[in-house]
């Protein structure tokens, strides 16, 4: 269990951020992006939750933990990525998780036949913002693993993440608005 007495330590007034194994990293170093970056995605989850109901938004609400626990998994370095006791890691097992959403929200909905623009009714847009910080933490991810080992769940994860939050928030629109077509050349 978590227990916070005291939110400064002024540890980090040099510009290093402690991790789980107990090194210190740069504030601007790759491993602290990713980690920042998901935190951003947790948030606009977040915000996102505020506008959702019912299984859309306990779906978002489950999510938000996994994301909490994909920036402990990051804050974890290390090549061996297997979950313990003591350390957590993202599984397989959440991507699996992500799929089925998906594939039941997508059997109420309409084939693509066009681009959607972000928008529709202020829960999808809430979603839609969520989807793209998702996006950016995952490019965030990326990067750090062309430069140090990243669990491969973990990227596989953020991947599917961004994916069912698209999925979402098409559901959102489909109990409102619709989706915004995008209209190549519209403005000319």
């Amino acid at each position: 269990m978590v227990k916070l007495n005291k939110i400064y330590t002024r540890t980090g007034d040099d510009g290093t951020t402690g991790l789980v194994d107990g090194s210190r990293l740069p504030k601007h170093a790759a491993r602290m992006e990713a980690i920042g970056a998901v935190d951003e995605a947790n948030s606009a989850l977040g915000l996102a939750v505020i506008a959702l109901a019912g299984e859309a938004k306990a779906d978002s609400e489950r999510l938000q933990n996994d994301l909490f626990d994909l920036g402990a998994d990051l804050a974890t370095p290390g090549i061996d990525f297997a979950p313990s006791e003591m350390v957590l890691r993202i599984v397989p097992e959440q991507s699996t998780w992500l799929e089925q959403r998906m594939d039941t929200l997508n059997q109420a909905l309409d084939p693509l036949t066009s681009f959607i623009l972000p928008g529709g009714s202020e829960a999808a847009a809430r979603v839609h913002i969520a989807r793209a910080a998702v996006r950016r933490a995952e490019r965030a991810m990326v990067a750090l693993a062309e430069a140090e080992p990243v669990n491969p769940a973990a990227l596989a994860f953020v991947n599917r993440l961004s994916d069912y939050l698209f999925v979402l928030a098409r559901a959102v629109n489909a109990d409102g608005p619709g989706d915004v077509l995008w209209r190549p050349g519209a403005n000319r």
